[in-house]
């Protein structure tokens, strides 16, 4: 969880400063912005990796608050003397025209008064906003910024809602980091975007990321490639056993991790000799792989694609893979800056890279074969958790639903799996009576109950 969050939060501060070519004629260029997800159950704690982790943006974006400020007083002081100027230029203006003399000077020193613009506000993050104030974010802030969303789930559901079909594309676009948008609202007016840079972050639990995979895998709303945008999605097996840790933070690693990220904040083409691009003035400056990282590259890049062709994987999952290409050059990229490497980015960068790639495909398999499991109906749910004796003998409807289980989280899904159990005769239903109103529960088939 913090490794992941660590990587997103310094491909949200690099953005759009430096691009890397992963080839080495072609022009393609990739910007190494990144989204991801931490998957797990409540009591995994995801949050507080989260949060702590987000720690050096946070210092970043308190400076960055301070610098606004501070510009913004400035402003406002010359903003009014500059509005007593007029008053006094204004003057002078309708004197001149009233003696038949020349007043161009005037009207020009006028519009120096005019061209006075309020600082704009860096932004490293935002949490809850309509696409429309995302918009505007990333027209005062070229470099992109960084999706922080501790339910994501919250935000997918929004996405898919009716109404909300302008705003999944873009932030469909916005994965690509390389996209110029420009916008006509009533009200707003026109705004332009030199590109929608994104990064995302969040945390999910399993059973909503299951149901909504299952959309993805059969076709439904989801099935855009928006959810295999989330290459740095990692869910790992639970602990077994919890463990009270109460010690001092690494403050030696936390200075580390603040230093690095100051570096990326205030870095620039030139320090890491990057090239710039002499043809388009919105261009990114760009590195280059090493001879021996190229070729590295290159031979991880023919077998990846080579193994793709063959069409071993499910389709969501070659979907999902498909973004290597530019995951693995975003990666390498990333860990170069973060190790104050200048020139262009080497071999030891481009072999931790594509083993950051295995490891995040194995979390891949897990997560998209977890959509298998929301194919079930209701009933395949209900009877794998008798099963594995999760119900006893004698259960009701209530004690089905109130543990939340995926498929079954609510009555109505649980009486549909158990009056379906009833008539396969995996159940049987019993009155019971205690005095009161009689309660109705379950018998299960003895072959079903664990000796």
């Amino acid at each position: 969880f913090p490794s992941v969050t660590a990587m997103i939060a310094l491909a949200g501060v690099a953005g759009r400063k430096i691009g890397i070519r992963p080839k080495r004629y072609d022009d393609w260029t990739v910007i190494p912005n990144l989204w991801g997800a931490l998957i797990g159950r409540p009591s995994t704690m995801k949050s507080p990796p989260l949060k702590a982790t987000l720690k050096p943006l946070e210092s970043l974006m308190d400076t960055a608050a301070a610098d606004y400020s501070a510009q913004l007083s400035a402003f406002e002081k010359e903003r009014d003397i500059a509005h007593l100027h007029k008053n006094v230029l204004e003057g002078k203006i309708k004197s001149a025209m009233r003696g038949g003399k020349e007043f161009e000077s005037l009207r020009l020193e006028m519009e120096a008064l005019d061209a006075l613009v309020p600082p704009l506000r860096r932004r490293f993050v935002v949490n809850d906003c309509t696409v429309q104030a995302l918009g505007q974010i990333l027209s005062e802030n070229p470099n992109g910024v960084i999706v922080v969303r501790d339910e994501l789930i919250g935000l997918l559901k929004n996405l898919e809602s009716q109404g909300q079909e302008a705003a999944r594309a873009f932030y469909l676009e916005g994965w690509n980091g390389n996209g110029r948008h420009e916008t006509d609202r009533i009200g707003r007016g026109n705004i332009q975007i030199e590109a929608v840079c994104l990064s995302i972050i969040g945390t999910i639990q399993p059973g909503p990321l299951r149901e909504y995979l299952h959309q993805a895998v059969e076709g439904g709303i989801g099935d855009d490639g928006l959810i295999q945008r989330f290459q740095l999605a990692v869910w790992p097996d639970d602990p077994a056993e919890w463990k009270n840790i109460d010690r001092y933070p690494d403050f030696l690693a936390r200075g580390e991790a603040f230093k690095v990220f100051s570096y990326v904040n205030a870095l620039t083409p030139p320090a890491v000799d990057a090239t710039p691009e002499i043809d388009d003035p919105r261009g990114v400056p760009f590195l280059h792989f090493t001879p021996h990282a190229q070729e590295r590259f290159d031979e991880w890049m023919v077998a990846h694609e080579n193994r793709l062709r063959k069409g071993l994987e499910e389709e969501a999952m070659e979907s999902h893979l498909t973004k290597y290409r530019s995951l693995i050059p975003s990666l390498a990229l990333l860990i170069h800056l973060a190790e104050f490497g200048t020139g262009n980015v080497d071999l030891n960068a481009v072999d931790r890279a594509i083993h950051w790639g295995d490891y995040l495909a194995s979390h891949a398999r897990r997560i998209y074969a977890s959509a298998q499991t929301a194919a079930w109906g209701p009933e395949h749910q209900l009877l794998s958790k008798i099963q594995q004796g999760n119900l006893e003998d004698r259960f009701t409807i209530r004690q089905v639903y109130t543990h939340h289980w995926t498929g079954l989280h609510n009555r109505q899904m649980a009486e549909e799996a158990v009056g379906i159990l009833t008539e396969l005769g995996w159940i049987r239903p019993e009155k019971q009576s205690g005095g009161g109103r009689p309660t109705t529960v379950y018998r299960i088939h003895p072959s079903l109950q664990k000796k």
